[in-house]
C-alpha cells in the first residue's frame, strides 16, 4: 500500500464518528463527508500524518529486529570481519562505516575512547564503502592489510587522515604503516575482501541503516553519530539485560 492510500485510510478512520452509516451511503457521499470532516476539523491532517508516522516507524523498527535476530551469527561471530577490542569481551559492538564518511571520522574517536575505557568491548567492524570508489578503494587495501597483520595500524591511520581517500593517499598512508604495497595490491583482490564488502552492503540494507556510521550493540540498533557516553550508556544496557 503506499503512502498515500496509508494516508487516506488513517484520515478515515479519524472521521469514522462522522460517516458511521458509510454502509448505507455511496462512496461519493463518504468522500464528501470525508471532506467536510476535514474542513471543519483541519487538525484531522495533522494527527493522522502523525499516526502514519508512527505506525511506519514501528514496522520498520520490527523489521529491523527481526532482520538483527536472523543475522546475528553473521554480524557478530563472521570470521571474515576484523576484530578490535577485547576478543574475548562480554558486549560486542558492531560498526558500519567508510572511510570517506566525515561523520565516521569524528566517530574515531568516540570509539577509540571507548576501548580504552571498557576493556569488555568486543568491536567487529564492517567496512561499508558507499561513498564512491575511493571509498571502495581505501576499503578493499584495509582488509588486505590483514594479511600483512597490520589491519589496525592502517585502519587507525586511514581514519586519521586528512583530504579524501584514493588510491593516492591509501598507498601512501599504507607504505607509512609499514605494509607491502605490492601484496597489498594484490591482496586487494582476494574473494574474501569481496565477500566481505558484499556481506556488509546485504547486511545494512536488511537492518534498515541507511548511511554511516551506524553501530549494533548486542540487540540495539545505533545509527548515526553517537558520542562515546552514548555507546557505553547501550553497552552498560547490554550487560544489565544478559544478568537479568
Amino acid at each position: 500500500m503506499t503512502r498515500a492510500k496509508h494516508f487516506v485510510l488513517w484520515a478515515s478512520l479519524l472521521t469514522m464518528p462522522l460517516v458511521a452509516q458509510a454502509s448505507e451511503r455511496s462512496e461519493e457521499e463518504i468522500k464528501a463527508l470525508v471532506y467536510q470532516a476535514i474542513l471543519e476539523r483541519p487538525e484531522i491532517i495533522l494527527q493522522a500524518v502523525e499516526q502514519l508516522q508512527q505506525a511506519e516507524e514501528a514496522a520498520q523498527a520490527a523489521s529491523a529486529h527481526a532482520a538483527l535476530a536472523e543475522n546475528r551469527d553473521n554480524l557478530f561471530n563472521d570470521p571474515n570481519a576484523p576484530v578490535l577490542g577485547n576478543p574475548e569481551g562480554d558486549v560486542t559492538v558492531v560498526e558500519f562505516f567508510d572511510y570517506n564518511c566525515p561523520y565516521c571520522r569524528r566517530a574515531m574517536a568516540e570509539v577509540q575512547g571507548l576501548l580504552e575505557a571498557d576493556p569488555g568491548v568486543r568491536l567487529v567492524y564492517r567496512e561499508w564503502p558507499i561513498l564512491g570508489e575511493g571509498s571502495d578503494y581505501a576499503a578493499r587495501a584495509a582488509l588486505a592489510a590483514r594479511q600483512q597483520g597490520k589491519y589496525e595500524a592502517f585502519h587507525w591511520a586511514l581514519m586519521g587522515m586528512s583530504g579524501k581517500a584514493n588510491e593516492t593517499s591509501v598507498l601512501r598512508i599504507a607504505r607509512e604503516v609499514g605494509l607491502d604495497t605490492d601484496q597489498l595490491q594484490r591482496d586487494m583482490e582476494a574473494p574474501e575482501v569481496t565477500a566481505h564488502i558484499a556481506q556488509s552492503m546485504a547486511l545494512a540494507q536488511q537492518l534498515g541503516f541507511n548511511g554511516t556510521p551506524s553501530f549494533v550493540v548486542e540487540d540495539s540498533l545505533v545509527p548515526g553519530f553517537v558520542e562515546q557516553s552514548q555507546l557505553q550508556d547501550a553497552i552498560d544496557r547490554a550487560r544489565d539485560a544478559a544478568a537479568k
